[in-house]
């Protein structure tokens, strides 16, 4: 059994901001990031939670990230916004370029957001979340490395290539989805590793194409989408709106610029950003009634709804005021 350490969610917090100020980040980046990998390890994603601290500093160690980037705003076109990173990782950015953002789909109703120039972070729910604290309903995407093979293929072409959807909900958490189009992330390929386990098949292919669910293998040859073609498709519309049409890299380009260094990607973010109130004026309440009802009547017959689960470790967690996370990590993280 996996030996595990518990702390409270403002020990998880400080561990990551320090480690990250010691890692050479600016203080600036080191709390835009910690704070992110607080609310995931709340959320009990491991894969996305303290765990992104290891990738941090490997992609620190190789030089790949400017430590102390001043991402840059411009107001551009009467839809856009555009976010220059800086080489910078993203979630500064995001935070820097969403009030105008906000404004502007306040304004016009629908906005959009490139955010170009920047290493890869974390989960894409909490940037979603944050626009459907506005009242916005949102939709982010990016592209990764080319980790994961088209349909009927063998080799990389995509990245993990995740999409997030955001929708508000009066006096509830809002509706919220955010998963790769590839059958799994990468990070959780990579804790299974750590922990020795299989991956379940039909997560990846080894270097000859078949089949494996040794997660070493599968990172050394390439994963697969989800849903076959339907995910492939999905991929590649990621990797077109989040990459050419922002002027920014593909997942094909991010890996050649990685040049084996093993640095998280680098590459550009969209985030679609629009306003309910703008669409249905006085009938927003009637409508957005009728969203309701749709939940209701999923949860009624005992579904659940994207995140549920995610909601509900984050009672646990504020509850107790505590996560638990493997004692290895800890000390790998306490190491650095």
């Amino acid at each position: 059994m996996t030996a595990t350490i518990t702390i409270t969610l403002d020990e998880a917090y400080n561990l990551a901001e320090k480690t990250f100020i010691k890692l050479g980040l600016s203080e600036d980046h080191a709390q835009a990031n910690a704070r992110l990998l607080q609310s995931c390890q709340r959320d009990e994603c491991d894969s996305h939670g303290l765990y992104r601290v290891l990738s941090c500093a490997q992609t620190i160690k190789t030089g790949a990230v400017v430590l102390d980037a001043e991402p840059e705003v411009e107001d551009r076109a009467g839809g856009i916004v555009a976010v220059d990173a800086k080489g910078g990782y993203s979630l500064l950015a995001l935070e820097k370029g969403l009030p105008m953002l906000v404004e502007k789909t306040r304004k016009l109703g629908i906005a959009a957001m490139a955010i170009n120039n920047c290493v890869h972070f974390s989960a894409l729910w909490p940037e979603v979340e944050m626009l459907a604290e506005h009242g916005l309903v949102s939709l982010t995407m990016v592209p990764s490395h080319s980790w994961v093979a088209p349909a009927g293929g063998k080799t990389g072409v995509f990245g993990t290539n995740p999409i997030a959807f955001g929708w508000p909900r009066a006096g509830k958490y809002p509706f919220v989805f955010d998963f790769a189009t590839s059958a799994a992330a990468r990070g959780e390929i990579e804790l299974h590793r750590r922990a020795g386990k299989p991956i379940p098949e039909g997560w990846a292919v080894d270097k000859d194409g078949a089949p494996t669910t040794d997660a070493q293998t599968a990172l050394e040859g390439a994963m697969l989408t989800f849903g076959g073609y339907k995910g492939s498709a999905l991929s590649a519309m990621v990797e077109l709106l989040a990459g050419p049409l922002i002027g920014d890299m593909l997942s094909l380009e991010s890996q050649a610029w990685d040049n084996g260094r093993g640095a998280t990607p680098k590459h550009g973010e969209i985030v679609i950003a629009l306003n309910p109130e703008s669409f249905l004026g006085a009938a927003m309440a009637d409508h957005m009634g009728r969203a309701e009802k749709m939940f209701s009547a999923i949860t009624d017959q005992g579904a659940r709804l994207p995140s549920q689960r995610r909601y509900e470790a984050r009672e646990r967690s504020l509850a107790n005021g505590t996560v638990t996370i493997p004692q290895k990590l800890y000390d790998d993280i306490r190491a650095l």
